[in-house]
């Protein structure tokens, strides 16, 4: 159904919010086809009437200034009684909902400085003929835009009426048949007119919902997708097997349509169509239920576990997995819960890919001698506001002890964290031996830092990369056997040591640029950077967000003055293990931030992030696992949603893309406040047998890809293999000025990295080859043997990466080749610094580092010397 999705492109760009009326309800929809004007437009295409037409695939926008209105004349006096809007990504922070008798004179019925865009349903009381939103202050540099503005009257529906809650909400449902695996039932049934549920192209076909007992059925909504039914029936079943027509058309228009059913009581609903308006299937974005008796919530009463309440409270329940702490809570309670966190998996052969989260917060203050091991899916984090708000003596220690027979190899040290604290180190010598996706942001290390496993110096230390950002070290930092780290936006005093590739953007202290000997690529400052959003508790011990504002050219630590933006709890949904899709999903479609706790979610459908300025976050390691194929997060091309601290695990059935930023295609200017990544791990394969074509695709203009690891497993608690887990590439870029900072990409079976999009620039790139290349044949690329690790598209006319290092390993089978580790256009807009390769062990063979230039590994030196090319071209 390509060509039909294509024509309804625009509808996915936001979530829809469509407000009808059903045969017993009381409220009407006034505003729709009425006449409408407004101050200004933007141009052509986007006049005051696309606002009132009920079709949310088109849109008033104005000038880029403020003031700014737009209109709406019901032909009569009216009494209002509420009022929808469903904004485009360019949104008023401040305005008022007016009422007018003669379009002259105007009276305020709702006003606000605070608005934050979305869907928002304003129950208000006024008269008039004419109704306008008065825009005074807007959210972008653009004007203010609205996919909708609806106006309604009369009075709400009352006991004895047809409810107003959607009981079909979240609730099971089954198909005649799906067109495909992103097309299921459910998705008809999530609450978001972003998915959909899809047919085979044949008739008949049917749809439908089992409430879960029997109620009266008093009223339906149809949102079709372009193809829709010009015949059907809706049918009510005590049974599921015998049915009761309640409503039968054979001259169906599509669109949205509240058919005026017969009220019937019944368990099962559905639609049962039977001649369809295209060459394609049925397919409906949301089928709704209404029943008897009134609304069936109230604010004092529960709801459905598929529709979470408004949070109510600045102080969440974060579950079992999170420890919080304060400075009256005794030491030996503290060193106890973080032992039995880490011994728990002393030597254990399950721990890296275990089910198991640990959180440990600590709230402002000054804590006694603490020695924290921090093991695998292990948090340690302060709640202030800023680091030194939180003071530990002692450590928070990784070390390489839990690998029982190799104690010296840190080179699996992994998912594990450190955030918001300061450190008066024992001994005065923090130990962070870690390698991928283990992350230390915003800390004050009050002494030294060594980021190698203790017994280095006895040449048996191994770690492999790593991540520091927005932090200080009084004292000196030694990378000791780290083959490779980033260091972002912080202060240190010195760096000693460096093996392969060591990069640092905005760092003060930082060595001078050398590579290749000794290894250091420093640059000055960072291009664009948005720190991550950040849990702390206020003076009055309720919990916030905070979320700091973007940099440019930036150096340096951001605190204890970080610009930015603080966010309440309640803004929240608190995301548990156990939590359907649906329910994220409506919390979502509610207005509401996102917030995980740690655990593992099994999704069934899509989780879709619309609105522009969502915070979607994650402590501990929280693991999202799709099923049945789905993309497990799909972030919209609107301005600032902020994606941080989540991991993503492929399911068993191969999804074609993990986690997609944007809409292929769509280039959309987001230079003043784009979408950001950060600490957003992907793994195909590892605690199961995982398939996933592409795990993350950014179509975007101006994405910050701050810290990610995509990893397709060498190994894992789940067999892996060249035919087991199977995965073509971790990242691909289609957004122009895309910026990825600490970008980690490992065993991939084609291209690992393919940018397609324009300006971009990468600082600091990290790849392993897969290890399990079978034989040759089974890997000869487009240009040769194998597939570079980074592939800079043909068309690309400008781009620039700093520090970039592709190592092989075939011990499959040894004799394999890749022609090329990075691949790019020979034009002059297109520069690599600071590039290398290095055959580990030296086993398998680069023939170049970059195109046909840089030789060969293994290198004639042997004992895994590495190929540098220091500029290209």
């Amino acid at each position: 159904m390509a060509a039909i999705v294509a024509a309804v492109a625009a509808m996915l760009v936001t979530y829809i919010v469509v407000v009808t009326t059903r045969a017993d309800a009381a409220e009407t929809l006034l505003s729709q086809g009425r006449p409408t004007t407004a101050s200004s437009t933007e141009n052509a295409g986007t006049p005051a009437s696309s606002a009132t037409d009920g079709n949310t695939g088109t849109r008033w926008s104005s000038a880029f200034s403020v003031p700014q209105w737009i209109q709406v004349d019901l032909g009569t006096s009216q009494a209002i009684t509420r009022v929808a809007l469903n904004w485009e990504g360019a949104y008023a922070t401040a305005f008022q909902i007016q009422t007018s008798t003669n379009g002259t004179t105007w009276t305020n019925i709702y006003s606000t400085t605070t608005g934050t865009g979305g869907q928002q349903s304003l129950p208000v009381t006024g008269t008039g003929r004419y109704v306008r939103v008065n825009a005074t202050a807007k959210a972008t540099q653009w004007g203010v835009s609205l996919w909708e503005f609806q106006v309604f009257g009369g009075t709400p529906d009352t006991p004895g009426g047809c409810g107003t809650t959607n009981t079909a909400l979240g609730k099971t449902a089954t198909a005649s048949s799906t067109e495909n695996a992103g097309t299921p039932a459910s998705s008809a049934f999530d609450g978001n007119t972003g998915t959909r549920w899809s047919s085979l192209a044949t008739d008949p076909q049917w749809l439908q919902v089992d409430l879960g007992t029997a109620v009266s059925v008093c009223g339906v909504t149809l949102n079709w997708e372009a193809a829709y039914a010009t015949a059907f029936q809706i049918q009510v079943s005590t049974n599921g097997t015998t049915w009761t027509n309640i409503y039968s058309t054979t001259t169906g228009t599509g669109g949205v349509q509240s058919p005026a059913v017969t009220t019937t009581t019944g368990r099962y609903v559905r639609m049962n169509g039977t001649a369809r308006a295209t060459q394609w299937g049925y397919s409906l974005w949301e089928f709704q239920v209404f029943t008897g008796s009134g609304p069936s919530t109230s604010p004092s009463t529960s709801v459905s576990p598929s529709t979470p309440t408004l949070p109510t409270s600045d102080t969440p329940d974060f579950g079992p997995n999170v420890r919080i702490f304060d400075p009256s809570t005794p030491v030996a309670t503290i060193q106890s819960a973080v032992d039995q966190a880490f011994n728990a998996q002393l030597r254990s052969p399950t721990a890296q890919f275990g089910t198991q989260r640990n959180v440990f917060l600590f709230k402002p203050g000054t804590y006694g001698r603490v020695w924290a091991n921090v093991g695998f899916y292990t948090t340690i984090a302060g709640l202030g506001l800023n680091p030194d708000d939180v003071t530990i003596n002692g450590a928070v220690n990784v070390d390489s002890g839990w690998n029982f027979g190799d104690e010296a190899n840190a080179t699996q040290n992994f998912w594990r964290s450190m955030e918001n604290l300061s450190i008066v180190p024992e001994g005065g010598t923090n130990r962070w031996a870690v390698s991928q996706a283990a992350p230390m942001r915003r800390v004050h290390i009050r002494g030294d830092l060594t980021l190698a496993p203790s017994n280095q110096d006895t040449g048996q230390g191994y770690s492999s990369g790593g991540y520091l950002a927005d932090s200080v070290v009084d004292g000196v930092v030694s990378s000791g056997s780290q083959q490779q780290w980033y260091t972002r936006d912080s202060r240190i005093t010195r760096w000693d040591g460096g093996v392969w590739n060591m990069v640092y953007s905005g760092v003060q202290g930082a060595p001078a640029n050398a590579f290749p000997n000794p290894p250091h690529t420093t640059l000055a400052t960072t291009p664009v950077t948005r720190e991550k959003p950040y849990l702390y508790v206020d003076s009055a011990g309720l919990y916030r967000v905070f979320v700091p504002s973007v940099r440019r050219n930036s150096a340096g630590a951001t605190w204890p003055n970080t610009a930015g933006t603080s966010i309440p709890m309640r803004e929240f949904y608190v995301a548990k293990p156990g939590d359907s899709a649906a329910r994220i999903n409506s919390a979502l479609a509610q207005g509401l931030n996102l917030f995980f706790t740690p655990g593992t979610y099994s999704l069934d459908q899509t989780i879709r992030v619309t609105r522009p300025n969502t915070v979607v976050t994650g402590i501990g390691f929280p693991t999202l696992i799709p099923n049945n194929g789905v993309e497990a997060l799909n972030v919209a091309d609107v301005d600032g949603i902020k994606i941080s601290g989540l991991t993503f695990d492929a399911g068993t059935t191969n999804s074609p893309t993990l986690m997609s930023v944007g809409q292929a295609g769509v280039h959309t200017d987001h230079a003043a406040n784009p979408i950001s990544l950060q600490d957003v791990f992907f793994r195909v394969g590892s605690s199961v047998q995982g398939k996933a074509t592409t795990t993350l695709a950014v179509h975007s203009d101006d994405t910050i890809i701050d810290h990610i690891w995509a990893w397709r497993a060498d190994h894992g608690g789940a067999p892996t293999g060249w035919t087991v887990n199977t995965g073509d590439t971790g990242l691909i870029v289609n957004g122009d000025d895309v910026l990825a900072t600490g970008l980690f990409v490992e065993h991939y079976q084609k291209y690992e990295v393919i940018w397609n999009g324009n300006r971009g620039r990468t600082i600091f790139f990290q790849n392993e080859k897969p290890y399990d290349v079978p034989n040759q044949a089974a890997w000869i690329g487009p240009r040769g043997n194998g597939y570079a690790a980074y592939k800079v598209a043909d068309t690309v006319t400008d781009h620039e990466l700093w520090g970039g290092g592709s190592y092989c390993y075939f011990n499959v089978n040894p004799s394999v080749r890749v022609d090329r580790a990075f691949e790019v256009p020979n034009r002059a807009g297109v520069r690599l610094h600071s590039v290398l390769t290095v055959s580990l062990g030296d086993v398998g063979t680069i023939a170049n580092v970059v195109n046909d230039t840089g030789g060969a590994v293994p290198n004639p030196a042997g004992n895994t010397t590495p190929r540098q090319v220091v500029n290209y071209p």
